[in-house]
């Protein structure tokens, strides 16, 4: 064998012995990440979730000022905007007005009941006096009939003339009177209240559909609310949910910033599938049933303190949550 053919030899033994060691090193790295992945449960179908409220007006009428921009940050108990509040400030005015009346007018109620007591009081003595005449046969059954007439009509007049006055017991058609004012004058107290638009709890401003000199009616959206609390809804197949447990750890890749991972844990899983909760749920018990696989919502929040400076995460953002299940 010549010098060149034993060279030839030797080095196909190496290029062997090299294929041979970088397939088993190839093959120990497949099975560490295989078991290293048993570790973990991960999808694609995660999203980034937050509180939005939809913002609308309690009353009509035409704004008159409006403080917000789009993709305003604004705090809980800000001024939003107003509403022209003149229709509301007379109508309040008069609900207070009307319960003044009521109260006012206690004086001549009181006025009246004490002339429909001397009234009764004649009516009563007269009845007595036509009652012993009638006895002695001075009188006419007629006339004593009427004598009790008036005494009875006197008395339905102070029975109204008593309802008429307010009591501590709140019993009375006075009473009820007075509280069905007081209700009306509170409603139109609220109802001109309303007229500023107050926010609710802080977030950002984002759908702004309102803007000076625009009528809007009760309950029309004006704009959404997006809240600053923000969390993930992960969409698991059953078959992983069945490893997790709540206070499970969570490593988060968020699309947007590919190159953070973002720490996370397992908050609470629905006791529901998402089929299961949709508007119409899916009918099992019918002949052309077919097995699909269930995906469970499971509510992950973040473990660390997000600075949004940086990282600007939004409701609606694509992530890939992985659950440490082991």
């Amino acid at each position: 064998m010549s010098k060149e053919e034993n060279q030839t030899g030797q080095n196909s033994k190496k290029n062997r012995a090299l294929i041979i060691i970088i397939g088993i090193v190839i093959s120990i790295i497949a099975i560490i990440y295989y078991i290293n992945s048993l570790k973990y449960e991960t999808t694609d179908d995660a999203y980034i979730e937050s509180d939005l409220t939809q913002i609308s007006s309690r009353v009509s009428g035409q704004i008159s000022e409006i403080y917000i921009e789009d993709n305003q940050q604004i705090e809980e108990g800000d001024l939003i905007a107003k509403i022209d509040d003149t229709d509301y400030k007379v109508k309040y005015e008069q609900a207070q007005a009307m319960y003044e009346k009521a109260l006012y007018s206690q004086k001549v109620a009181k006025a009246k009941l004490n002339a429909v007591n001397s009234e009764i009081n004649l009516a009563e003595r007269d009845l007595d006096r036509y009652k012993k005449l009638y006895e002695a046969g001075a009188v006419s059954l007629q006339t004593l009939d009427n004598a009790q007439t008036r005494y009875d009509n006197t008395k339905a007049k102070l029975l109204s003339a008593q309802e008429d006055i307010l009591s501590n017991t709140n019993d009375k058609v006075a009473d009820a009177n007075l509280r069905v004012l007081k209700a009306q004058r509170d409603q139109a107290e609220l109802y001109l209240k309303y007229t500023d638009i107050i926010a609710p709890n802080s977030g950002t401003v984002t759908n702004k559909n309102v803007d000076k000199g625009k009528y809007v009616q009760a309950g029309q959206p004006l704009f959404t609310l997006v809240s600053d609390k923000i969390w993930i809804e992960a969409n698991f197949k059953e078959n992983q949910v069945g490893k997790m447990k709540v206070g499970q750890n969570v490593d988060i890749k968020i699309d947007a910033y590919p190159n953070k991972r973002f720490k996370g844990r397992i908050e609470s899983i629905q006791k529901a599938s998402g089929a299961k909760s949709s508007l119409f749920p899916p009918e099992n018990a019918v002949g052309s049933f077919v097995k699909i696989v269930q995906r469970i919502p499971v509510k992950i929040i973040f473990d660390e303190e997000i600075n949004t400076e940086e990282y600007n995460i939004i409701a609606g953002m694509s992530v890939e949550p992985k659950v440490r299940v082991k």
